[in-house]
């Protein structure tokens, strides 16, 4: 059974935590990971790309010249899409990109990049996750007491608006509810840190 040292806010082990064999001890599935990251992009997408057809574009209402005797190719209008300043052909539109892939696929990409975490050491557990003030200042501190500066997901049991304001600033941190965590995020930043309580529910969502 895998097992992860709990630390406190000084940086010092206060104990050990035993965690699930299914979400923090499986083989990781690179080709879920890859679906769900993708997915996850997709859905980020705004989708209000837009192109004007030869129908949309201002002017070319009459015919440019008559159609024979002048000795140049015909035209039924200047907003042609092969005229400078014509229609788009098949063109992007306003579109909705969201699109999902199934709740097990979901789960098993979590659990595999938490296995992965937690076998590179890069999974860190906090017996609590709290500031005094929203000072970036405090986070920082915090941060240094754990010898990292950047490239850190906190996920906390809750919305906490102290954390987040105090991470708002630090460039390559982040903090997340564990109700938001997500593979994306998961990726992006190399290390980890997670309360006791948020990693409880993790386990009791995906075990």
């Amino acid at each position: 059974m895998p097992k992860a040292t709990v630390y406190n806010l000084a940086g010092e082990p206060v104990g050990e935590m035993e965690l699930k064999e299914e979400v923090f001890g499986i083989e990781p599935n690179p080709y879920v990971v890859h679906e769900v990251v993708v997915m996850h992009l997709a859905n980020r997408r705004r989708g209000t790309h837009s192109t004007k057809t030869r129908g949309e574009v201002r002017g070319g209402g009459r015919k440019p010249w008559r159609q024979k005797g002048t000795g140049r190719a015909r035209h039924g209008s200047i907003r042609s899409p092969i005229w400078r300043k014509g229609g788009v052909v098949f063109g992007p539109k306003p579109r909705d990109y969201d699109y999902t892939v199934p709740k097990k696929v979901r789960r098993l990409a979590l659990k595999s990049v938490l296995s992965d975490k937690l076998r590179a050491g890069n999974l860190v557990v906090l017996e609590e996750l709290r500031l005094e003030a929203p000072k970036t200042k405090l986070a920082k501190e915090l941060l240094s007491r754990f010898g990292v500066e950047t490239g850190v997901l906190l996920v906390g049991a809750d919305p906490d608006p102290v954390v987040k304001l105090a991470t708002a600033n630090l460039e390559g941190v982040k903090f997340l509810p564990v109700n938001n965590l997500n593979v994306y995020d998961l990726l992006r930043y190399p290390k980890v840190f997670i309360t006791r309580e948020a990693l409880a529910r993790v386990e009791e969502v995906l075990g």
